[in-house]
């Protein structure tokens, strides 16, 4: 047997939606990408939603929307996919790394105001793994100190923080949609707002600056082209239905891996916070560092793809290191984390017996990883 680590869950929805649009006349810029955005934005009850070709690209629009510039700080975490602080260097602004917490792998909010210099502008919580990092409290802090708040939702659609939806707690959110994601346009992502400022701006943004009056030559902002398709639209609209049973399915895996492995000595399994609805983005054990390495590649050898994540972590990447002059130790436990995490097989299609082939190899591998 062979289990892949994720599997996208795509159907005749899909595959329909896309043959409807390449009936029509309109390929790009047209009503299923406006309906993609408003059904995405309903759904975690946002007044703006604006799609866009990635999670990397709607962060970067989420920072330039902010007047987040050179010189600028961003306080924000360093475990976590490297577009999270990649787009803060986008404007030529400085992340400022804060480290985790051993739980929940999310930002401390304990740590955050010793970060806080005169240049800080923001901070961009990133919500790891599908569950939401300390909103009320980040909140509270960046309400104190005034600070724009940038949520990394990438990972978290409908995930909630004390009953309320990840993405709702700042000044605006980023989704991302890769094919691995709880859901998926293949590529694409989507920033989600209730300021109409930054809606109006990231819309011209994401379209080579484009005016508000739409004319074809007509240009008032420097711009990209971070646009999506309407395929691609008609994609995530036919997932962005299907999302709230998405996560419930997830939830109920992410529970039955729980009850099949609490026995399994040498790993740790994710913990929920009580105040959390974790959405599921992947399921992540935690082993020793020393075995972690060994036990990936034997899993993989046997037919259950495994992986490393977050590995290294962003500050201990070459390009920081090299920049910024970061060492081992800066951030311990972000640091230990990543030394010892790793996923196993997790969507929303996985069956039974899949589940209880990773519970036999994970058992087999860590017995033979220890002699």
């Amino acid at each position: 047997m062979y289990v892949p680590l994720s599997k996208p869950h795509v159907g005749e929805e899909e595959i329909q939606a896309i043959g409807e649009v390449l009936r029509s006349s309109c390929l790009a810029l047209g009503p299923v990408t406006e309906a993609f955005e408003q059904a995405f934005a309903a759904a975690h009850g946002a007044r703006y939603g604006i799609a866009v070709n990635s999670g990397t690209s709607g962060l970067h629009l989420a920072v330039r929307a902010l007047g987040i510039t050179a010189g600028d700080e961003v306080i924000t975490s360093p475990f976590s996919f490297i577009a999270s602080a990649n787009c803060m260097l986008f404007e030529g602004a400085v992340p400022v790394f804060v480290d985790v917490e051993p739980d929940t792998f999310n930002l401390d909010p304990e740590k955050i105001e010793a970060a806080i210099s005169p240049r800080t502008k923001a901070i961009l919580p990133v919500h790891v793994f599908g569950q939401a990092a300390d909103m009320k409290r980040i909140s509270e802090i960046a309400e104190k100190h005034q600070l724009a708040i940038i949520e990394d939702a990438c990972e978290a659609p409908l995930a909630r923080h004390h009953g309320q939806y990840v993405g709702r707690w700042g000044d605006c959110a980023v989704y991302g949609f890769y094919p691995n994601k709880q859901m998926t346009t293949g590529e694409g992502g989507m920033l989600i707002t209730d300021d109409e400022a930054i809606y109006r701006l990231c819309r011209s943004l994401r379209n080579q600056g484009r005016s508000d009056n739409m004319q074809w030559l007509s240009h008032s902002h420097l711009g990209y082209n971070y646009r999506i398709s309407e395929i691609t639209a008609a994609i995530g609209l036919a997932q962005c239905r299907k999302l709230p049973r998405f996560i419930q399915k997830r939830q109920e895996l992410a529970a039955q891996y729980h009850a099949l492995l609490h026995d399994v000595e040498g790993i740790q399994l994710p913990a929920t916070r009580p105040e959390n609805q974790h959405s599921w983005f992947v399921y992540a054990l935690r082993v020793e560092a020393g075995i972690r390495d060994a036990l990936i590649h034997k899993m993989n050898e046997k037919g259950v793809q495994c992986k490393a994540y977050f590995y290294p972590c962003i500050h201990l990447q070459e390009y920081y290191q090299t920049q910024f002059g970061y060492e081992k130790g800066s951030f311990p436990i972000a640091e230990q984390i990543s030394r010892e995490s790793l996923i196993i097989p997790f969507f929303t299609q996985i069956t039974p017996k899949e589940m209880a082939f990773v519970k036999a190899s994970l058992v087999a591998c860590m017995a033979e990883v220890k002699n």
